[in-house]
């Protein structure tokens, strides 16, 4: 065991459910020991030091709870002890409770609630925290930086992540992120796929690809998905709308890393990283039956919460900078820039379409508008009726006076690295006044 780090022993007998903690936990930092058996586990933890147990109740030679009285009663100390249930059972629960665990979670779990009890309950001398002062590639905002932070330490070792969020955050934007960080300067492939766009019998042969003669119409042999992601990653977006039958051959791919070509008889092996996507509840998914819980679990081992667009303001003005330098770098010869009010309009708007929809706002207002600035009424023209009289309400004063103040006070917290002391002298005001000021625009400061 590596004295070095705290270490956890789990004891869980489903194999998929057992590696996928392991995976997370020693991302996060731990080091882990992970016993499928009653027996093995009272073995290990009478023999080594661990600084929190986490059992299932439910174990082929026994139950997690009869293990852990056991111990209790003969083990000198102890470490926090939480429990994982599979039938959600309160009176169980509570049971468990009363032996002396610290907490427990019921299956479906959220892998980041998990997380937090271990946290709570688990001392470790290394956090492995992470802070980037300035913007990111994903965004200026404070949430972003942090994603882009996750980003770079789980970018070595993290086989399989899952990225969730509203439809146009930039879930997408994300898996790439990840991927050029995974694999730094070197050219692997990223292959990307819509799982909802295409019927079960195309998803299949998309994936797995397929011999000549096949089927009618497969004239030539052709390479899935699954063989052009070798060596990089694959990227399933929308993975909830997978049907179930491929989500159990999905599940074959990972355990086994290899695959048979729609047609074929030879076995072909594969090698990437997957990075799924969602923007639905997938434990709701699960509870429905419309999603495996295997297979959750699976693709579970890091959760990524990309949050909307009106979460994180400071993002909507650096990304419109961005959408905006692009036409201007194409087409330099009709140079736009922004109008200040219009501008300042951008923060205002609640941007239910997210970066997807000020992407297009953008690009509208560019193409259609006249003039070298881009004014309130081009953005309003390149929204549709209802979101451009929403936006078009920014004009009243205050709300316009507050929106400029933002722009500005971000502007020159991204200019000092968020450092609020340089920023006040930038500002000519006091650190105080600085503080007030954030607290009431929304302005969340970082570290």
């Amino acid at each position: 065991m590596d004295m070095q780090r705290s270490t956890i022993c789990v004891v869980e007998d489903d194999s998929i459910m057992g590696e996928s903690l392991r995976e997370r936990l020693e991302l996060e930092g731990f080091a882990v020991d992970w016993l499928t058996t009653a027996r093995s586990a009272s073995d290990a933890i009478r023999e080594n030091r661990y600084d929190m147990l986490i059992f299932d109740d439910r174990l082929p030679d026994g139950s997690g709870g009869d293990l852990f009285s056991e111990l209790n009663g003969s083990v000198a100390a102890m470490p926090p002890t939480l429990f994982i249930t599979g039938y959600g059972s309160i009176d169980r629960a509570v049971s468990l409770l009363k032996l002396g665990a610290v907490d427990y979670v019921t299956k479906p779990f959220d892998i980041e609630d998990l997380l937090n009890k271990i946290n709570t309950y688990c001392r470790r001398e290394h956090t492995g925290d992470y802070e980037i002062a300035s913007a990111s590639p994903l965004g200026a905002s404070r949430s972003m930086r942090k994603i882009d932070a996750t980003l770079s330490q789980i970018s070595r070792y993290a086989t399989y992540v899952l990225i969730t969020g509203e439809s146009g955050v930039g879930k997408e934007e994300t898996a790439r992120r990840l991927h050029g960080l995974a694999f730094g300067g070197q050219t692997r492939p990223f292959i990307a796929v819509n799982c909802g766009a295409l019927s079960e019998s195309l998803l299949e042969s998309e994936l797995f690809g397929h011999e000549r003669g096949a089927f009618t119409g497969a004239v030539r042999a052709k390479r899935g998905l699954f063989e052009q992601a070798h060596n990089g990653t694959l990227f399933l977006d929308e993975i909830s709308e997978m049907p179930l039958s491929m989500q159990v051959k999905l599940l074959r791919v990972l355990q086994d890393r290899q695959i048979t070509r729609v047609g074929g008889e030879t076995t072909i092996p594969v090698d990437f990283r997957l990075t799924c996507a969602t923007n639905r509840d997938l434990k709701a998914c699960i509870e429905d039956k419309s999603f495996r819980e295997d297979l959750y679990y699976r693709i579970n081992v890091v959760h990524l919460e990309v949050p909307p667009l009106r979460e994180r303001h400071e993002d909507i003005v650096w990304l419109a900078e961005q959408f905006l330098d692009v036409h201007n770098a194409v087409h330099p010869e009709r140079r736009r820039l922004w109008a200040p009010a219009a501008k300042a309009s951008l923060v205002r708007y609640t941007w239910p379409g997210n970066v997807r929809e000020l992407k297009h706002c953008v690009e509208r207002a560019w193409v259609l508008g006249d003039g070298p600035t881009i004014e309130l009424s081009d953005l309003a023209n390149g929204l549709e009726p209802d979101c451009a009289q929403g936006l078009e309400h920014v004009n009243e004063l205050k709300r316009f006076l507050e929106g400029c103040e933002r722009m500005h006070i971000v502007e020159t917290l991204e200019e000092n690295a968020w450092a609020v002391s340089r920023t006040a002298v930038a500002l000519g005001i006091s650190r105080k006044n600085l503080w007030e000021r954030m607290r009431r625009l929304g302005i969340e400061s970082v570290g």
